[in-house]
């Protein structure tokens, strides 16, 4: 038996393998799971339902246990109709002395196939451009 606030053995275990500069896609519903990553990509399928478990749950538990250095997220491409994307609010006040790059959506594909990307979470997440590139940071000493 552990202490602590994540129990997911697959997804602990595939942290513990993660360094510095690692990177993890916290992956809404509509992400191509499979073809969206490097080959290389370890899959952890926590879409249990629509809507179960969703990005900002799983980031909540996550944070507490992994070190965050930076995150990334998907806009819409520049030639696209720009929106608001409240998710976005949702993953910056989960990260508030993170830094935050926005990339668009094909070029979010892209940093996503990256041969650093080394964990997909597959969520529930129904939101729109609800996925989350979060690059490994430091663990400090005491920590």
């Amino acid at each position: 038996m552990i202490y602590g606030s994540m129990t997911h053995p697959q997804l602990l275990r595939a942290l513990a393998a993660a360094g510095h500069g690692s990177k993890i896609l916290l992956a809404d519903a509509n992400y191509p799971h499979t073809t969206g990553v490097s080959p290389r990509c370890e899959l952890v399928s926590l879409n249990f339902a629509p809507g179960m478990l969703d990005v900002v749950q799983i980031l909540e538990v996550l944070k507490q246990v992994c070190p965050i250095e930076k995150a990334e997220i998907m806009v819409p491409a520049p030639d696209a109709p720009q929106v608001q994307i409240p998710i976005h609010e949702e993953f910056k006040a989960q990260l508030p002395d993170t830094e935050f790059a926005e990339l668009s959506r094909f070029d979010f594909y892209d940093a996503a196939r990256s041969e650093d990307v080394g964990i997909i979470v597959a969520t529930g997440e129904q939101r729109l451009y609800g996925n989350l590139l979060l690059t490994v940071g430091v663990r400090m000493p005491g920590q």
